[in-house]
C-alpha cells in the first residue's frame, strides 16, 4: 500500500495554534482598545475637576442662576432635577415592572408577545432626542400639558421604560422554574406565586436595573432641550404643572455663554452631577449585594 503525503497546509487544517508573537500582539491590541476610552475619560475628568472643583461651595449650591458667573448657582436646576427624577421613577418603575411581569409570567408565546418584545428592544436603541420630539408633540401640544414638570417626567419615563422592562425580565428569568412549580403544586394561584415567590427573589435585579435607568434620566439634556425646559429660572417648582429647569439644562446653558466664568460654573455643575450619578450607581450595587445576601443567593 502506498502512503499518501499530507497536504502542504496541513498545519492549518489540523488547527495548530498561531505563533506566540501573534497571540501577544492580539492581546496587546485588545488591551489598547480597552484602555484608550478609559484614558480619554480620565483626561476629561481631570480637566473638569481641575477647572470646577474650587467653585463648589455653599453659595454655589444654594444660589439661583445669575447673569454674573461669580454669583450664579445650581439651586433651581438641582431642585428641578429632584422633582423630575422623582416623578419619572414614580411613573416608569411601576409601569416597567408590571409590563415585564406580564410578558414573562402571563403572556403566551405568539405574534403579539413577539411584536411587543421587538418594539421594546428597538425603543431601547432610539436616540434620546427623538423622545424629546415625541414628548413635545404628544404631551406639550396634543395633551396641552405645556412645558411642565409632568410633561418632562412623562418624556423621560418613555426614555427609560425599555431599560426597566428588559432589566426586570432578566431578573425574573433568574428565578428557578422549580420554585414556580412548587408554589403551584401547593395550591397557590399564579398571582400568589408571582407576588410571594418570584418578585421577592427578583427584587435585587429589579432595583439595580431601575436605579441605573433613573441614573440615565438624570443626565439627559437633549430631550429636555427639545421639550422646552427653561434655561434661566429664579424660582423653585411648586407642583407638577410648574415650569422647570434641570441640572443638565443649566450646564448646557453655561457652556453656551462666552464668559470664562460660566465655563468654570459648568465644570462645577458637571462634578455635582457626576457625584450624584456615582452615588446612585453605588446605591444600586450595595442594595443588590445586600438583598442577594439576605436571600442567600
Amino acid at each position: 500500500m502506498s502512503v499518501v503525503d499530507p497536504p502542504r497546509n496541513s498545519s492549518r487544517i489540523s488547527g495548530r495554534p498561531p505563533s506566540r508573537a501573534l497571540e501577544r500582539a492580539f492581546r496587546g491590541l485588545c488591551l489598547f482598545a480597552a484602555l484608550l476610552p478609559v484614558l480619554v475619560l480620565a483626561v476629561l475628568l481631570f480637566d473638569v475637576v481641575r477647572t470646577g472643583l474650587g467653585r463648589i461651595d455653599v453659595q454655589f449650591l444654594t444660589s439661583f442662576p445669575s447673569r454674573r458667573p461669580q454669583t450664579a448657582g445650581i439651586l433651581a436646576g438641582a431642585v428641578g432635577s429632584v422633582w423630575l427624577v422623582g416623578l419619572t421613577a414614580a411613573i416608569a418603575v411601576p409601569v416597567g415592572v408590571g409590563t415585564a411581569v406580564y410578558l414573562e409570567e402571563y403572556a403566551r408565546r405568539g405574534r403579539l408577545a413577539t411584536l411587543i418584545e421587538i418594539n421594546i428592544s428597538n425603543l431601547a436603541g432610539v436616540p434620546s432626542i427623538i423622545y424629546g420630539l415625541l414628548g413635545l408633540e404628544l404631551f406639550v401640544r396634543a395633551l396641552s400639558m405645556g412645558r411642565s414638570l409632568l410633561a418632562g417626567a412623562l418624556t423621560l419615563a418613555l426614555l427609560v421604560l425599555p431599560i426597566i422592562i428588559m432589566a426586570t425580565r432578566e431578573a425574573l428569568r433568574t428565578v428557578p422554574l422549580a420554585l414556580r412549580e412548587a408554589g403551584l403544586a401547593l395550591g397557590a394561584t399564579q398571582w400568589q406565586v408571582v407576588r410571594q415567590v418570584v418578585l421577592p427573589m427578583a427584587v435585587p435585579g429589579v432595583l439595580t436595573g431601575s436605579i441605573l435607568a433613573i441614573s440615565r434620566a438624570i443626565g439627559e439634556a437633549a430631550p429636555l432641550v427639545v421639550l422646552g425646559a427653561l434655561t434661566y429660572v429664579d424660582f423653585l417648582p411648586d407642583g407638577v404643572t410648574s415650569p422647570f429647569s434641570a441640572l443638565p439644562i443649566q450646564i448646557f446653558n453655561w457652556t453656551s455663554r462666552p464668559q470664562a466664568g460660566f465655563a468654570v460654573n459648568a465644570a462645577a455643575g458637571i462634578i455635582v452631577l457626576m457625584v450624584t450619578l456615582l452615588m446612585l450607581n453605588g446605591a444600586a450595587i450595595i442594595t443588590r449585594n445586600r438583598m442577594q445576601k439576605r436571600l442567600g443567593r
